[in-house]
Order: C-alpha cells, then sequence, then structure tokens
C-alpha cells in the first residue's frame, strides 16, 4: 500500500531524534493502548499484519498529526467498529453499553507474560531457498493496494542477500485476513548511492528484510 506511512527517503520531515534515556512509556495511558492491543490479537480480533493495514489506512491528516500510541489506538478503534466488537455510541459513552460478540480466547492476568514473549509457530519451508548469501537480488516493483512489507524506496533497485533468515509466514497475505502462506525470508543490503542516487553518502547501507515473493535475480 502506498500510503502516507510509507515516509523512507522522503524529504522534508527531518533527522529522526533519538530521545536520550526514553521511557518505555511517556504517560499511563500509552501502556494501556499496548496492552489492550497485544490483548486483543491473543484473543483473536485481529493478528498483527491485519492491524498494521488498518493503521496503514488511517486518514493522511490523521496519521501524521498522531504519535505512535495515538494511531495504535486510532487503529484498534478502527478495528473494533469494523469487527462489530464495538458500537460508534459505545467509543463516545467510554464505556460498554451492551454485551460484545466473543472472541477465540478469553485473556487473564496470567497470560500477559506468555502474550509478550511469545513466538510465532515454526513454518514449513515450501521448497529449496531461491537465492543464497552473496546473490545479487533486485526487489520488485511491486504497488499492492494491499499491506507489503516490502518499502517504496527498495522496489526496483539492487541489493545483495547477506543471510538466507529462514521460513516465515508472508505479511501481505496475512493482512488479508486469509491462511498463512510459508516463504522463505532474506537480509537484503542495499548501498545508499543505489536507494537515494549519486549525492548518497557511499557508506551509507540499509538492510531490509524481504520475503522471496519480492525478490528477482539481478544481474
Amino acid at each position: 500500500m502506498n500510503g502516507v506511512h510509507d515516509m523512507g527517503g522522503m524529504h522534508g520531515f527531518g533527522a529522526v531524534q533519538p530521545e536520550g534515556d526514553e521511557p518505555t512509556f511517556h504517560a499511563p495511558w500509552e501502556g494501556r493502548v499496548f496492552g489492550m492491543s497485544r490483548s486483543l490479537g491473543y484473543a483473536g480480533a485481529w493478528n498483527t499484519h491485519s492491524a498494521r493495514a488498518a493503521r496503514e489506512s488511517l486518514n493522511p491528516v490523521e496519521y501524521l498529526a498522531a504519535s505512535y500510541y495515538e494511531t495504535m489506538l486510532l487503529t484498534m478503534q478502527k478495528r473494533l467498529l469494523a469487527r462489530g466488537l464495538v458500537g460508534q455510541d459505545e467509543l463516545e459513552a467510554g464505556r460498554s453499553l451492551r454485551p460484545g460478540p466473543p472472541l477465540a480466547r478469553s485473556v487473564s492476568a496470567s497470560d500477559i507474560s506468555p502474550i509478550l514473549y511469545r513466538r510465532r509457530k515454526p513454518q514449513s519451508a515450501p521448497g529449496p531457498a531461491r537465492f543464497k548469501v552473496g546473490d545479487r537480488v533486485r526487489a520488485k516493483n511491486i504497488n499492492p493496494p494491499t499491506h507489503t512489507r516490502l518499502p517504496r524506496y527498495a522496489r526496483g533497485r539492487i541489493g545483495v542477500v547477506e543471510a538466507v533468515a529462514g521460513v516465515n509466514a508472508l505479511a501481505d497475505a496475512q493482512a488479508l485476513g486469509g491462511a498463512d502462506v510459508p516463504q522463505w525470508y532474506y537480509t537484503v543490503v542495499f548501498t545508499g548511492p543505489e536507494l537515494w542516487g549519486e549525492g548518497s553518502d557511499p557508506q551509507l547501507s540499509v538492510v531490509i528484510g524481504a520475503a522471496e515473493s519480492y525478490l528477482e535475480p539481478a544481474p
């Protein structure tokens, strides 16, 4: 999805300024939003990639004006409404006005640690990996209207496989709510000049994790 969220390499947003001794949360409500989002995912309301897709579809003006946890809250509200888990009247009231439909799982305090540290189930390899370490690959120039983890700035650019990262479910398919589509994933290194042109720092490199379907052999 070519939305405002995919701003890598875009001008006008300024440099990233890391905050010294940054706390985990700047306010208690941020922790509550994070906890609700993870708990609802664990309970079966959505998966990570469908939530990312919903975040990407937020109104651009709203998205750019919001902080990280504000976008998480807006996304959660949007998904809850879409799933019929809450009504607009309940959001406006700030409380439940009627029983909600059941989810796949309930969540208790004892589930919190497993939720935070659980790993995804291993995926079976769909076949041998197409690429190996050292291969030159080109990121495909795709522009899907739905979620993808291939950043816009890398599309059509040539990089080198640094590692074969294993097999995982394809994020693009998971965002659509379908069954897992296992794919090989690769760590691919792109040089700054390849991504940003001759004026880029020649010492700069960018590393992305790329699904096999994002890549094709490069000369």
